[in-house]
């Protein structure tokens, strides 16, 4: 069967399946068109002051993004820190699986990343979250503590902003609230970070 919106595609000879793809990859484009180059630089720029000062970087998310989070810290603490004269010091929250589950086993889901930032965070450690909503009430618990202690924010976000986006130190508000297509964005942005140092342009 047809899907909806699909029939002049079906008239000129175009599968559904292979209509719903091109359009996806349009929107995806246009959303990577749209990652404002002002806050991508800026954003960059605290990874390279944490660095050059040897702070710490935490990141974190749910879902997809604890995914990208682990990937991130990976790339960054291996890939670019193999092109530099010291390591990147980061470390991603989604990892131990015992503080995690103990954390929201004794305390709630929503205090897992804000009881370690606890025991690490120190002023002018870095702090780079991300979400499609804006609004995780894990991340924000964890962004507001780190604002209250004098911790750096960085987060991207989806077009509906939510908390992080009004916390943050530096925002990228992605205009898209697609799961699929703001995940794809945000790695790509992480990807980004990483090579910017990989390749020498940060």
């Amino acid at each position: 069967p047809l899907f909806r919106g699909d029939c002049e595609a079906y008239l000129q000879g175009i599968s559904p399946m292979k209509s719903w793809m091109q359009g996806y990859i349009e929107k995806l484009k246009s959303l990577h068109d749209a990652i404002p180059p002002e806050e991508f630089e800026r954003i960059v720029a605290v990874f390279k002051q944490a660095h050059d000062k040897d702070r710490m970087i935490f990141t974190f998310g749910n879902g997809a993004n604890a995914a990208h989070a682990s990937h991130f810290a990976t790339d960054m603490g291996k890939g670019a820190s193999d092109t530099l004269d010291k390591p990147f010091r980061i470390l991603s929250l989604n990892d131990n699986t015992s503080w995690l589950t103990a954390v929201g086993n004794d305390y709630s889901y929503e205090d897992v990343f804000v009881r370690q930032l606890k025991n690490y965070g120190k002023p002018g450690d870095v702090v780079f979250t991300m979400s499609v909503s804006g609004n995780s009430p894990n991340c924000v618990a964890a962004v507001r503590w780190a604002k209250e202690n004098g911790l750096k924010v960085l987060t991207v976000v989806g077009e509906k902003r939510g908390v992080l986006a009004d916390l943050a130190d530096v925002a990228i508000v992605l205009p898209d609230n697609h799961y699929g297509r703001v995940e794809d964005a945000q790695i790509a942005i992480c990807h980004m970070i990483a090579s910017a140092f990989m390749e020498g342009v940060a």
